[in-house]
């Protein structure tokens, strides 16, 4: 079996079978060579007797004449009127097909097509889907990149605390098919910032508590920003949840423990650490030691007791 690779013109071997040597499986053929030329020309079924006496058995003769071939059948394989490649069959004896074996042959070669064009169908929306995912990731890490920017006392935050989020999460064992999702969420995980007024966000002195009250209500904005989008509805958990404490004392819903999605108890780490040890305007980044006791200070506080057993372990 033959398939036609049309931006070059030229055709591949994808199966033989009952071949003596490897020397009839030649990476490419030029679509004007051979007897699938003439078949894939005249788009019906070709026989061939006594092969070694045409121009094409002559011009393939090596293989012919160390298999031993005499006999030849060809037939295209059409599907939705387009060729897909060639049906072969050698023969070391005259092969004279009579009317029902040439109809399961070309039958055969009917199938074929249809399953071959189905694949490439299957195969050109699976890339399809491929791109558009990456095209979806760009689009979201451009819209972190962007947040980074607009606050420049946190530049460089969103991609830190992202992947140390992943670090964390994976050796909590969490399953590699949920950390896409994470991933997804820790870039998003400050848009609802975007609905606060520069005002509050950019001010360089402490907040007033109608301020204060503003800015809590990020988390609130990022649901509401990436709800209605389905395809980042499994993201929403750290975007939304990342400022719940374990003890209850968080915003916006005040979730406790186990109420809080397992994505943000373990963003909520990462995000803190690289608060702390980070510089910022108003105050100098903390040590590690002065951070790490402060991790262990907040356990069964702030933070999810099992979480921060990892993070320490994990950090060390």
């Amino acid at each position: 079996m033959l398939l036609v690779k049309p931006p070059m013109q030229t055709m591949e071997y994808a199966a033989t079978r009952g071949f003596q040597s490897s020397t009839i499986q030649r990476p490419h053929l030029k679509s004007d060579e051979g007897y699938a030329s003439r078949v894939v020309t005249e788009r019906h079924t070709t026989h061939i007797i006594d092969i070694l006496r045409t121009e094409a058995g002559r011009a393939q003769s090596l293989h012919m004449v160390s298999e031993g071939f005499v006999d030849y059948y060809g037939t295209p394989l059409i599907a939705k009127g387009e060729i897909k490649g060639v049906l072969e069959i050698y023969h070391r004896s005259p092969l004279n097909l009579n009317a029902e074996q040439l109809g399961f042959f070309e039958a055969l070669a009917g199938q074929s097509a249809i399953a071959i064009d189905n694949a490439e169908l299957f195969n050109s929306l699976r890339n399809t889907h491929r791109d558009l995912i990456m095209a979806y990731d760009a689009t979201i890490e451009g819209w972190s990149r962007a947040m980074d920017l607009r606050d420049k006392e946190t530049e460089g935050h969103t991609q830190r605390v992202t992947t140390m989020t992943l670090s964390l999460a994976r050796a909590m064992g969490i399953r590699e098919v949920d950390i896409v999702p994470i991933q997804r969420g820790g870039l998003l995980h400050d848009i609802g910032k975007l609905g606060v007024p520069d005002g509050i966000l950019l001010k360089p002195d402490n907040l007033t508590d109608a301020e204060w009250e503003i800015m809590r209500q990020h988390p609130t904005l990022a649901f509401n920003m990436l709800a209605p989008i389905s395809y980042l509805r499994n993201a929403i958990d750290i975007p939304y949840c990342h400022h719940e404490k374990w003890d209850g004392s968080g915003y916006p819903r005040r979730l406790r423990a186990e109420q809080i999605p397992i994505a943000a108890r373990i963003f909520a780490i990462a995000d803190v650490w690289d608060a702390i040890t980070s510089d910022r305007p108003y105050r100098k980044a903390w040590s590690k030691d002065e951070a790490l006791e402060y991790i262990k200070q907040q356990s069964g506080k702030h933070f999810d007791p099992q979480v921060v057993d990892t993070f320490l372990k994990l950090i060390s």
